[in-house]
């Protein structure tokens, strides 16, 4: 277990909660919109006001792109109500983890965050990342990345002490994933395929009621950073590789300084040292209940807020009022 971390202490832990409340708060508003961009920029806003009144120093790291193609939350952004004078916090954010589901109105859409000591996350570009995680309780070394997907899901069945057709995994429904899923199939694996939020995907894996084992695929090196920060508070395994499609990505990765392109990184490789997760649900899905409009102007939201440093994992469920 990491050491507490004294800058963080100076954030509580609940202030991040009311961060990503109000980044879903604003996006359910456009839930069953079908208009992406806008519940995007109405979570990214929401969140950065909410930075604001935060006592912290705080620098986005991972966030909704880079300058030119993001107004607000941009990687490099300085955010917080003590720019210059507060405790210097590393953020990673996604305000709207999951965009077009909430566009449509699917499951598991969420605003999420991490909040670390500077130099504890990794400032990964946004290209995919080849990904596989598994939950808390396993031997080290119980997946591979290097590994077929096959050959994982023996490994985890036997340390598990099932055999394989009774492992489930967590998979992106992409066709990218075709030949990934025949295999896994052939196995008998039961498959639970997502249509977007790989950040819960990977969570997912941690929470025995979900029944999912093992998450498998390749998305965002983002959303990577911030599921291996919830991983870093409960427990688990994760092991990552980015993806290159051509020579504009492979640049970008080394000007946030990634030298080293084919590096398998582990979990503490991209968050470590006393971590705080913060996430809100926007949609219902397999980790929190979305946000609920109530009548008389009242309006619900379920939270989940995680620290490395102790373990503790709390859920928030919070009641809110229109102040119009």
């Amino acid at each position: 277990m990491p050491k507490a971390s004294d800058v963080l202490d100076r954030v509580l832990v609940l202030e991040m909660v009311r961060v990503t409340e109000a980044a879903a708060i604003a996006a359910s508003y456009l839930i069953g919109r079908g208009d992406e961009k806008a519940a995007d920029a109405a979570a990214v806003e929401a969140m950065r006001k909410a930075f604001d009144e935060l006592y912290m120093d705080g620098t986005v790291v991972i966030g909704e792109g880079e300058r030119d193609e993001a107004p607000m939350l941009y990687i490099g952004e300085k955010v917080g109500g003590a720019v210059g004078k507060g405790p210097k916090i590393d953020i990673a954010l996604d305000p709207l983890e999951g965009t077009t589901i909430t566009a449509k109105a699917g499951p598991n859409a969420l605003a999420v965050l991490a909040a670390a000591e500077e130099g504890c996350l990794l400032n990964a570009p946004d290209v995919y990342m080849q990904k596989i995680a598994i939950g808390p309780g396993y031997p080290e070394g119980t997946i591979d990345l290097t590994k077929s997907p096959g050959d994982n899901v023996r490994s985890l069945a036997a340390a598990k002490g099932v055999e394989p057709h009774q492992i489930i995994a967590c998979v992106l429904d992409r066709p990218r994933h075709a030949e990934m899923i025949a295999e896994l199939r052939e196995l008998g694996c039961g498959i639970i395929l997502i249509p977007d939020g790989d950040v819960a995907g990977v969570i997912a894996t941690t929470d025995p009621d979900t029944t999912i084992d093992i998450y498998m695929g390749s998305g965002g090196a983002p959303e990577g950073v911030l599921a291996c920060a919830a991983l870093r508070c409960v427990g688990g395994q994760f092991q990552g590789k980015l993806l290159f499609r051509n020579d504009d990505e492979r640049a970008r990765a080394r000007k946030w300084g990634i030298e080293d392109l084919d590096r398998i990184y582990k979990l503490d490789d991209l968050a470590k040292g006393d971590c705080i997760f913060a996430a809100t649900g926007v949609t219902d899905g397999s980790l929190l209940d979305g946000v609920k409009h109530l009548k008389g102007g009242k309006y619900t939201t379920e939270s989940v807020v995680m620290r490395a440093s102790s373990g503790t994992v709390r859920w928030v469920r919070g009641e809110h009022h229109t102040t119009d």
